[in-house]
């Protein structure tokens, strides 16, 4: 957006320029990890061959695909040592996972299962989480979990051989259980009921509930009128923030001239502000209150927007 009054130039910008390799291995992975988040957590539970249970969580994770349902995460090689986690081996053996949800309530038990405990000790019992038979696959759901998700491992991708390297788990779901208590009554998922956490760099987390969500209404099924049909006297707004800009931008329409001008008649406060010492600046202030207050009223804050055009 070439706007100077709400974006700053790059040359009054300070960047800090790192190639992989230019630092420590530890130090990049938290660049990556603090760089890209929130990411969500999958805590997986396989089994070996022998039945013997593990639960770990990892946040290199998220879904490909609905149709077929398709989830990645990775297992990353350890940079310590360069071995691999219990999770790789176990899938190796027996390809089939659970893939569970974690929220608020289990969110510090999930992490005593992130210790590297020897192998074959069941963190189920380490972190007193409860083991669910899964209805189609080996390894146990957590009963705790909101949402478990089973699936069968369809291919394991390698990335690499030396410490912090990944390996892509691509898992296909084969059934999902969803707590009826985080769910409305159209059968939708609640986020703030859900209460998800989420993984950022170093020991930081985010909780995804109550003043962390934000609605965000996007029609994507037909185009809007993008950045390019603001006119000067909106882009240029010292009043209005780069998402301001956005939710007028993301209208269907430009609001037609007549719905704009019938303002003067039919909005008292329009009237009071035309009459002010700096109308332009108070119709801005006004679509802003309108828009930030009610995301379903964007198309009248963008008729008091546009009014500025035609009667300042």
């Amino acid at each position: 957006m070439n706007n100077e009054k709400n974006v700053d130039t790059n040359s009054a910008k300070k960047y800090r320029t790192i190639d992989p390799g230019s630092v420590p291995r530890h130090d990049f992975h938290q660049f990556i990890v603090g760089a890209i988040g929130p990411r969500p957590i999958a805590f997986v539970s396989t089994v070996d061959k022998d039945g013997n249970a593990n639960l770990a969580p990892y946040s290199f994770f998220n879904a490909f695909s609905s149709n077929p349902p398709i989830f990645i995460f990775s297992s990353n090689r350890r940079g310590t040592n360069n071995t691999v986690k219990d999770t790789l081996s176990n899938v190796r053996e027996v390809p089939e996972v659970v893939i569970n949800a974690v929220n608020y309530n289990i969110v510090r038990q999930m992490a005593v299962a992130s210790a590297q405990f020897p192998k074959g000790v069941d963190e189920f019992k380490k972190s007193g989480l409860t083991p669910v038979p899964s209805d189609l696959v080996r390894p146990f759901r957590v009963g705790e979990s909101p949402v478990n998700m089973e699936c069968k491992v369809t291919d394991i991708i390698t990335l690499g051989d030396q410490g912090g390297a990944g390996h892509l788990i691509i898992c296909e779901m084969l059934r999902m259980h969803i707590l009826e208590d985080v769910l409305d009554e159209r059968g939708r998922i609640l986020p703030d009921k859900l209460d998800l956490m989420g993984r950022i760099g170093r020991s930081y987390y985010v909780r995804a509930s109550g003043s962390a969500l934000h609605t965000i209404v996007q029609a994507i099924e037909a185009p809007c009128i993008g950045f390019d049909s603001l006119p000067d006297s909106i882009r240029l707004s010292a009043v209005f923030t780069g998402n301001n800009l956005g939710q007028l931008a993301g209208l269907s329409e430009v609001p037609p001239k007549e719905d704009v001008l019938a303002l003067k008649y039919t909005d008292a406060r329009v009237r009071e502000i035309l009459a002010s010492q700096n109308p332009l600046e108070n119709l801005h202030r006004y679509a802003k209150e309108v828009m930030e207050k009610d995301e379903e009223q964007r198309p009248l804050a963008g008729k008091i927007a546009w009014l500025g055009e035609y009667v300042v």
